[in-house]
């Protein structure tokens, strides 16, 4: 393993070298990428470093208990650390085996979260409220921004589809594990007989792409612009300025009508498509490498059934690492460190396995 980690001090210390050279930052898909992959290593660099400390230490100690001139006391005083050294070695050890497990080159990225409404009808477009703001609550306790890029209301408080970007280090990380299928079981506010109903909503997670990762040619595009529809205040529906963007080679259709001007609906909607065509290239590279998922929590495929939502029992169930929680108020508050966290040690165990 030493020589692993005397690589990796090695290359930490070529990337170093690369970001101050004129040739690195005079071109920016390379300044982004090695930027990127420095900020990635150097907390594995400050574990090395600190594991290195702790061995040193202990070396340095155990040198003191062979030597037959040194002091009782000083003897005395390093015997004592011994025990504690090798223990916060072997733990050193272990987060730094997580450091070196494979990550995911998003995880860092900003995220673009869609929720769409399902089987259900209106109650499935409340729930699709629910689960948005229980996600904005969440990003808010993490430190993200939010933005709305796109929504598309039902006009008692629900949405058929809101679209929105989450900003901020590790928001992809946070986020990455939501894609799929969400039931709720309930009984909606509508239901006269107080019989539970299953609806269920749909949620996209999206890294963010960078400008320089997605090359799309103008001629590949078609724009039509036209006058919005729903509240939005006086100018919304009285001037050309919603935007349905089609990338003519995939199909992908992106359309954005929030904002009064038609330049800020553009902009928004052509974020929207980066990210989905970075998505689908990298889930097409996804789909090449199947047998390395194998074990992983959940595919990320969103017809997936992920996660039931049962508000008679007051719990939540992931059923991907079969996890039920009794506190679904806290949950849809915001509170959802625990469901998280849950999913990243199952996702880790589940590489741990994979690395053998």
């Amino acid at each position: 393993m030493n020589d692993q980690l005397d690589e990796i001090l090695r290359h930490h210390r070529d990337l170093t070298a690369k970001l101050a050279d004129p040739e690195t930052t005079s071109d920016a898909k390379k300044y982004t990428e090695i930027s990127r992959e420095y900020a990635q290593l150097e907390p594995v660099v400050e574990a090395i470093n600190a594991l290195r400390a702790m061995e040193e230490e202990l070396a340095g100690n155990q040198e003191l208990l062979d030597d037959p001139d040194c002091d009782s006391e000083l003897r005395e005083l390093a015997a004592s650390e011994i025990e504690p050294l090798k223990a916060a070695i072997a733990e050193q050890r272990q987060k730094l085996t997580l450091l070196l497990l494979p990550k995911d080159p998003n995880d860092d990225r900003n995220v673009i979260l869609e929720v769409r409404a399902g089987t259900g009808g209106d109650e499935a477009a409340l729930f699709a409220a629910d689960l948005f703001r229980m996600y904005s609550r969440y990003a808010e306790q993490r430190g993200f921004r939010r933005e709305i890029l796109s929504a598309s209301e039902t006009g008692i408080g629900g949405y058929k589809e809101i679209v929105a970007q989450f900003s901020g280090t590790g928001a992809f990380a946070a986020f990455k594990f939501e894609s799929g299928v969400h039931r709720v079981q309930r009984v909606p506010a509508t239901e006269t007989q107080g019989r539970i109903h299953t609806s269920a909503c749909t949620v996209a997670v999206l890294p963010e792409a960078d400008d320089v990762e997605v090359d799309i040619k103008p001629e590949e595009l078609r724009i039509d612009v036209y006058r919005a529809s729903g509240p939005g205040g006086q100018c919304v529906n009285t001037t050309d300025s919603a935007v349905r963007i089609t990338h003519l080679p995939t199909g992908i259709v992106v359309t954005c009508q929030d904002e009064k001007s038609q330049h800020k609906n553009r902009a928004k909607a052509m974020k929207v498509l980066q990210a989905r065509l970075l998505d689908k290239l990298q889930q097409e590279a996804h789909d090449a490498r199947a047998e390395e998922r194998k074990g992983m929590v959940g595919s990320g495929d969103r017809s997936e059934r992920i996660r039931t939502y049962n508000f008679p029992q007051g719990r939540v169930s992931d059923h991907r690492i079969n996890l039920t929680l009794y506190k679904l108020e806290q949950i849809l508050g915001g509170d959802m460190d625990e469901l998280v966290q849950a999913l990243h040690a199952h996702h880790q165990a589940a590489q741990l396995a994979g690395e053998g």
